[in-house]
């Protein structure tokens, strides 16, 4: 049986003094990965976090299933009047977002700061 190389996938997470909450993600968010990420948002959401930044500026790759956890998250905030931006410079990942037309519904910005501003608001 051939043993497949571990993914590339590595979550931090960090509280900022206003609130905001800010999940680093750096490798690949895929079928694999996709379960962390979901739990670590899942457990930010239940704990009453609702200023969320996932800083994607590592990420090399994204699946329709990384998509589905994103899109998840996005309705449990915008439920409870919560905000979520993405921050994402990778051409690779930029372009599903456009592909799938989710670069309108996601808050995608380029920097930590932009993002950090975009969900204070």
């Amino acid at each position: 049986m051939t043993e497949f190389p571990k993914p590339k996938f590595d979550l931090t997470q960090e509280d900022l003094a206003d609130g905001t909450y800010v999940l680093a993600v750096a490798g690949e968010i895929h079928v694999s990965t996709a379960p962390e990420l979901s739990d670590a948002l899942r457990r930010a959401i239940d704990s009453g976090r609702t200023r969320l930044v996932l800083d994607f500026t590592e990420v090399e790759f994204i699946d329709s299933t990384g998509l589905s956890v994103l899109l998840n998250a996005l309705r449990r905030l915008t439920r409870s009047q919560g905000a979520l931006s993405l921050v994402c410079t990778n051409p690779t990942v930029l372009r599903l977002f456009e592909i799938t037309r989710l670069d309108s519904t996601f808050d995608i910005v380029a920097t930590r700061d932009e993002a950090v501003a975009h969900v204070g608001v």
